[in-house]
Order: C-alpha cells, then structure tokens, then sequence
C-alpha cells in the first residue's frame, strides 16, 4: 500500500507543478455520454489521462480520458472526462486511483454521474435520478488490504454514503429546469455484460430503482476521504424484465449524449449552493 500511496503522491506533485496554487475543492466524475456537460467551463489547465505519471486510461467509447481544471458558475473545479470501471480489469485500487489524487489536491466536494439503466418501471428513458442509496454487488471494495490512516478510519460508517443537503439541492435543481427527477437506489454491478431478466428481477427485489457499472467504487473511497457526495443518474434505457427489450451501447451513449444538457441544469445548481 505504501507503493500506491508513493504513486498517488507522484501525480498529485505532477498536477500541482502545472496548475494554479488556488484551491480546487470540488471535484465532477463525467458519466457515459456526459462528457459533453461541461461544455461552458473556462478550462485553467488539462491533461490527458496518459500523460499524468501512474493515472490508468480510459478504454471505453465516449470517455475522453482527460483531467481538466477550471471554473464553473465562480466556482473552482476539477472535472474527469471518463473514468475506469472493474470490467476494463482494473483493480479497485486503479479504478479509485483519481479519488485519491482529488483527496490529496484537497477536494472536499465530490459530484458523480453515470448512464444507468432503470428498473424502477416508474422512470422513463432521459429521467434523471439523484442517488439516495447504492447497493454493492461488484464483490469488490477499494478498501480491502492495509488502511492508510491518514487517508481515513479503517472501518468508514457508510450509513449516509450521499449528503442529503446536496441530494435535495440536486433535486431542486433539476425540477427548475423541467427535468424529470427521481430520488432512488442504485445498484453497482461489475459489468460488462448487462442484466438477464432474472438478475433484474432480483435487482428489483432488493430495492434497486437503477443499475450500472460504476460509481459505486468511487463512493466508497469518498466517503473514506471524508467527502461531501451527491450521485446523479442518467436512466438511459429502462429495464423490464416482463417485456426485455436489447439494449446496446451505442443507444445508451445517445441517450447520455442527449441528457447533458440536464445535467449541467443540475451541476450548476449544486455549485451555486456550495459557499
């Protein structure tokens, strides 16, 4: 673990020697299609993914693979164009790597987004649902090994993993600009094949009202990192284990591409509620 923490140290170092000493405290993981959200930022600095020492790369279409700092709504921040997932064959570790830099260059606010697919039969393809809870069924944890403590507690309380002020902000956001919002639970599976009409049923079961492949790693670290987290779901197709109809990835991505829009509507409004 000392050899991770020494590489996360080195990126940190790397990215501080190129951007401006002032603080950057919050920091937005660009989903699926949504990279497009951050259309209107003034970019200060960026770099691609490659380029910064130890940093994994995206490998999954629509996910740029770049690191950008800049402002947005007079608010400093950090954005991830793409970010990496267990089914790429990652590890926990690379895939929360960025967590970590973000934790180190001193964020203290994290947004994440993601495409989802809907099993709540209530939700409609474009809806948008803020994450009140997520369900862990990777079979993984980022936080499995030896506990740094000075990156957080070895046993982290998840019993609020996302901030209920940021969830209702986000909410509020949302209903301003005419989108369609709902307030549920996420599940996080290991992908990439996506969901048999069985495994949605027993999703359903459970509780899950949207089920995806991400987020759920960097929540965990996030949480460890004493962040501020607030999750946003694009429901990109709708899961209906009676009628199952196929979904590929290229309709998801167009979904999420058209969604965009919607989520700047939401981000914007969460950075202006952060003082």
């Amino acid at each position: 673990m000392q050899r991770y923490k020494d590489s996360v140290i080195e990126s940190v170092n790397f990215i501080k020697n190129r951007i401006n000493p002032e603080p950057y405290q919050i920091a937005f993981l660009t989903g699926t299609g949504l990279g497009e959200s951050t259309a209107s930022m003034d970019i200060d600095t960026k770099f691609r993914y490659q380029d910064i020492p130890n940093f994994p790369v995206s490998t999954v279409e629509s996910h740029k693979g770049e690191l950008i700092f800049g402002t947005m709504c007079n608010k400093k921040i950090v954005v991830m164009q793409g970010r990496f997932h267990l089914y790429e064959g990652y590890s926990p570790l690379q895939v929360t790597f960025p967590i970590r830099v973000m934790q180190e260059l001193g964020v203290k606010y994290l947004i994440i987004s993601n495409a989802s697919g809907g099993l709540n039969l209530g939700f409609a393809t474009g809806d948008v649902m803020v994450i009140r809870d997520h369900i862990n069924l990777t079979a993984n944890n980022p936080l499995v090994g030896a506990n740094v403590d000075s990156w957080g507690v070895r046993f982290p309380d998840m019993s609020e993993v996302y901030d209920k002020n940021l969830a209702n902000i986000a909410i509020a956001a949302a209903k301003k600009a005419g989108v369609a919002v709902h307030y549920g639970i996420y599940a996080g599976l290991c992908g990439p094949s996506l969901e048999t009409p069985a495994e949605m049923r027993f999703l359903k079961t459970i509780g899950a009202d949207a089920v995806g492949f991400s987020t759920v790693m960097e929540a965990i670290v996030g949480v460890h990192a004493g962040m501020k987290i607030v999750g946003i779901a694009t429901i990109t197709n709708i899961n209906n284990p009676d009628v199952p109809h196929k979904a590929t990835v290229e309709d998801i991505i167009k979904a999420a591409n058209y969604a965009s829009k919607d989520i700047y509507s939401i981000l914007a409004g969460i950075l202006e509620s952060i003082s």
